[in-house]
């Protein structure tokens, strides 16, 4: 037998580990990409493993909804954050700010999106693609408020997050919608009974643990990571929007029970103090959101929208509160240009502030300042016939939106408490005369103002 060459032997053994390279690099271009989507190599940078898995979920979904045309835009708090910081580079050049994957293949365990529910119709046909292209999913429903009422509680209930799960990473879509106050609502992320908990680690989830209201957001069409879609205009307002965004439904079961032993008042003098009362509240809240001073529902107003969610008709007047910190000197000018002449000023910035203004008729404003103190918050009062002060005090809290007489406005999150610490364990039942020097139940005399000081502290007009 002759020997056979070496040479020859080792060309054909590299020949056909050359073909076979080929073959695997076809197969892997046009068999498996076709099959996940787009090629890791089209990511820019060429991530491997974990992080191009999170942009080819993010590439999937963006490319299930457009095929169903259902515009959605981007909210994740951490894609948006990086997002912020490359800001003015990402929105002038068209490809995107960077070579590489730097947005969506950062490490997080969901991707979240925004979905307003009047732009989609509910289509079947949405789950049964995302189930071919391999995604499981979750839809979490719940009553829908908007429909709550004096006369109904409705039981009609409505989307409010989906979860689209594919390999290790999740998009997490939740459903905004359109309230009367003109604002947008979600809901929270409740599990029924017969869910699967570990479907996903719903506690790292960033929307859900309460109910939210933003305010409509301008879009803003951007490419990053080789991938087009739509986020806040603003970013960094979104965000700051977020970490605010907690909303209280009014109690419209509290309150159907509290009328059933109080009857409403439906008289004509009743029913025209509530419609001056929410024109005076709308006004008040557009001329204090135009100076970008925060402000809440305080005294008997908010007394009136936690026990009977509406205007309480003997109070005779709408009562907000301000951090004294975010007093400005805009603010008496700003009201009077709105129509709202300076009834009286008490007090002065450094020490128990209070403005009143006049509405229509003797339906008045008022406007109390809140000092915070280490552990306690208190505003002040001021008797004008002998300078006397006054101090209520508070248990400090935070602010929550709600939404009452048709209007977004914040009231304390720790609502119960702020009502007790003024009205006291009996708060339920309605008291018509009311002494404010010595019927709140957290007031506290606080000296007397020097007579020098009359004439900047105690102002009537």
């Amino acid at each position: 037998m002759q020997k056979i060459n070496k040479n020859v032997v080792l060309a054909l053994l590299s020949l056909t580990s050359l073909v076979f390279l080929l073959f695997q690099l076809y197969y892997y271009k046009f068999y498996l990409s076709q099959k996940n989507g787009a090629v890791f190599s089209k990511v820019r940078g060429s991530q491997s493993g974990q992080d191009s898995t999170r942009w080819h979920v993010v590439r999937k979904f963006l490319g299930l909804l457009s095929s169903h045309n259902i515009p959605v835009y981007l909210i994740d708090p951490l894609i948006l954050g990086l997002i912020d910081k490359d800001f003015e580079q990402i929105r002038s050049s068209p490809d995107g700010p960077s070579p590489e994957c730097k947005y969506f293949c950062a490490p997080r365990d969901f991707t979240t999106f925004a979905l307003l529910d009047k732009t989609w119709k509910h289509e079947v046909g949405l789950f049964r693609t995302a189930e071919k292209m391999g995604f499981q999913w979750l839809k979490i429903i719940n009553k829908d408020p908007r429909l709550d009422g004096m006369d109904d509680l409705s039981g009609i209930e409505i989307p409010l997050h989906y979860i689209f799960k594919l390999a290790s990473h999740a998009i997490h879509l939740v459903v905004f919608y359109e309230r009367s106050g003109n604002y947008l609502w979600h809901g929270p992320l409740r599990l029924k009974q017969h869910m699967d908990r570990k479907f996903v680690p719903f506690r790292k989830l960033h929307f859900g643990r309460y109910p939210g209201a933003y305010e409509k957001p301008e879009l803003l069409l951007v490419s990053i990571d080789d991938l087009k879609v739509q986020i806040p205009k603003n970013p960094s307002s979104f965000l700051e929007e977020m970490s605010h965004s907690r909303f209280l439904e009014c109690r419209y079961r509290e309150a159907r029970a509290f009328f059933q032993l109080y009857p409403d008042d439906a008289s004509l003098d009743a029913v025209e103090f509530r419609k001056k009362a929410k024109s005076l509240l709308h006004l008040a809240a557009l001329t204090l959101n135009n100076l970008g001073v925060n402000f809440w529902l305080s005294s008997g107003t908010c007394l009136g929208w936690y026990r009977q969610c509406n205007v309480i008709p003997h109070s005779k007047d709408v009562d907000l509160g301000v951090f004294i910190r975010d007093y400005k000197a805009d603010i008496i000018p700003a009201f009077q240009k709105a129509g709202l002449p300076l009834k009286h000023k008490f007090g002065k910035v450094e020490d128990s502030l209070e403005l009143s203004f006049q509405g229509e008729d003797d339906v008045k404003l008022d406007l109390f300042f809140f000092y915070e103190e280490e552990d306690h918050i208190w505003n002040g009062g001021t008797q004008a016939k002998s300078g006397k002060k006054f101090k209520y005090l508070f248990p400090k809290f935070t602010l929550c939106w709600t939404e009452f007489v048709e209007l977004k406005v914040h009231v304390p999150c720790e609502t119960l408490q702020y009502v007790e610490a003024n009205y006291g364990p009996d708060w339920k039942v309605p008291v018509k005369t009311w002494d404010w020097k010595s019927s709140p139940s957290n007031v506290q005399y606080n000296g007397v103002w020097p007579v020098d000081e009359w004439d900047d502290v105690i102002q009537i007009y």
